[in-house]
């Protein structure tokens, strides 16, 4: 590890001969940050939805005291595993207060999600249909499905989860080739040859040096991260990072400390704490200090500021650690992320890490950057040491989907999809405006939440929607803020216009009958869902 950190900070004092080019470049990159940040909305709501919002969740919270006394006393049945009486004097196991919301509040509304889908998850999908005799402590299955659901969840942000024979017939054939499973790690005998043919096409992609893959993308993160940083290093993560990097920093032992989101004031603030303080007690300056951000915040639907990032972790001698989870291949002209959104080097960017789960419709995900680091990790990463090598029918899957976003396969599909979904995403996200909808998020991210905000309206909503056949996914506490329950869209081009203006349809019915629409923004008085509107772009 050390060879790479004394490499890469060698690197970063080069020949001045190239700083003014590379002061140019980083410039434009802070202007279309600039104005990528302007195109950001995180519109407050109203004082009274947040009132009612917290009377909703005291109230719910009341009646769950209540409950749990009279399951205490016996005047209810406590459906959730409990201790045996002669372990009533031990530390609680199961009904301690941690469980409170579980059995009180998620139970109640428990219908709205884990929904069992028997098709294939595209643009539409088909629901098995289940019903609750008990208040949502078991389901049974009635024998039907509910077809043709419009799938406004996946995160299938390029249409590549599909079940196309022409298009997956190179996936058949590597089953026939390799089987199903390769039954060995990387390191011993399962490094096959469409794993390394896989790891140059990443490497080619990102315009980096090197690549390696991995089978799990949440592994990618937490089995990672402990093997570039450790005890003496200082982890600077925003605070809406997903859980497989917070696992990750945790698993480090490094210290970690946190910073507002986006908030580049926030981050410098820290590091220049970081840079004057050194560490706890010694002052001793940091072996590493090592910034972690996303491309695009699943919960949020915003963008990196990567431009000024980069320019505070050059000032401080910092390391970027960049997750691209949703990003690649959803945004950038060519699919290659944010980095081709703000036009900034790939190189300056020291970790990037991404999935294969969302845009390219497979599994697992990749670290790429120079070729010290790549090399580094092959050894010292426990996922690269002990875990069992990508599915080779995954990595051709993988391989197909990238080759024909890059148009290696000879047609223009995968540029066509890119273009397809930045349309789309568009679309959707204007008319949501036009409606009266508070939506987060930048206006080029695919993922579209919509404020919700009282317990209540976010789970009639679920259920409200699925009647309609739409499909959605809603999020609360503890996943949000308390007063920010969503509605998490997430738009695909494999979506059609006639797709999402149904869906606006029935989410203008659901608004006006939910009394969801809280923004506050001037908008038309009149909205007619089923005329085109001109967007900029070519339908």
């Amino acid at each position: 590890m050390q060879n790479w950190k004394h490499h890469h900070i060698g690197g970063k004092t080069r020949n001045d001969c190239h700083m003014s080019f590379a002061q140019q470049k980083l410039g434009a990159g802070i202007s279309t940050a600039s104005r990528q940040n302007k195109q950001e909305s995180f519109e407050q709501a109203p004082m009274y939805v947040a009132v009612c919002t917290y009377m909703g969740f005291g109230i719910v919270t009341l009646f769950g005291y209540f409950r749990d006394f009279l399951r205490a006393v016996g005047l209810e049945k406590c459906n959730l595993a409990q201790e045996r009486e002669e372990q009533k004097d031990f530390v609680p196991l199961y009904q301690d207060f941690e469980n409170f919301y579980t059995r009180n509040l998620y139970m109640r509304v428990r219908d709205n999600w884990n929904r069992p889908i028997c098709s294939l998850p595209g643009p539409v999908f088909d629901l098995m249909e289940r019903v609750s005799d008990d208040y949502n402590w078991t389901f049974r299955f009635t024998g039907r499905t509910i077809p043709n659901v419009i799938n406004m969840g996946s995160y299938n942000y390029l249409g590549f989860a599909e079940n196309n024979a022409d298009f997956l017939k190179t996936v058949a054939d590597k089953v026939q080739q390799y089987g199903a499973g390769v039954c060995s790690t990387r390191q011993e005998i399962g490094n096959l040859s469409i794993h390394e043919e896989l790891e140059q096409l990443v490497a080619n992609f990102l315009g980096v040096e090197s690549a390696m893959t991995y089978g799990m993308g949440f592994a990618t993160n937490s089995m990672n991260i402990p093997a570039l940083v450790g005890k003496g290093c200082l982890i600077l993560s925003d605070e809406l990072n997903h859980t497989s990097l917070i696992l990750g920093a945790r698993l480090s032992g490094a210290t970690i400390r946190v910073f507002k989101h986006n908030n580049m004031h926030s981050l410098e603030k820290m590091l220049k704490e970081a840079i004057c303080c050194g560490q706890p007690r010694t002052h001793r300056a940091w072996r590493k200090i090592l910034i972690m951000v996303e491309g695009i915040y699943s919960m949020e639907g915003s963008v990196v500021r990567l431009p000024e990032v980069i320019a505070l972790k050059k000032k401080y001698k910092a390391y970027l650690y960049l997750d691209e989870a949703h990003s690649i291949g959803a945004v950038g002209a060519t699919g290659r992320g944010v980095t081709e959104l703000f036009h900034v080097n790939p190189a300056d960017v020291d970790v990037m890490m991404g999935t294969f789960t969302k845009s390219f419709g497979a599994s697992g995900g990749y670290i790429a950057g120079k070729k010290e680091l790549v090399d580094y990790l092959r050894s010292h990463s426990h996922s690269a040491v002990y875990a069992s090598a990508m599915s080779p029918p995954v990595t051709e899957q993988i391989i197909r989907a990238i080759k024909c976003i890059m148009g290696k396969d000879g047609t223009t599909e995968g540029i066509r999809r890119i273009r397809q979904l930045a349309e789309n995403t568009r679309y959707f996200r204007a008319r949501l405006n036009e409606m009266g909808f508070i939506i987060y998020g930048n206006d080029d991210s695919p993922v579209i939440p919509v404020l919700l905000y009282m317990p209540g309206k976010v789970v009639a909503f679920a259920r409200e929607m699925l009647q309609r056949k739409i499909g959605v996914v809603v999020v609360g506490f503890p996943a949000t803020p308390i007063t920010e329950a969503r509605a998490r869209f997430c738009v695909s081009a494999a979506h059609t216009r006639a797709m999402l203006n149904q869906v606006l349809q029935h989410l203008n019915e659901v608004g006006d009958l939910l009394c969801l629409k809280f923004s506050r923004r001037k908008r038309p008085s009149s909205l007619d869902l089923c005329e085109e509107t001109d967007l900029g772009l070519d339908s």
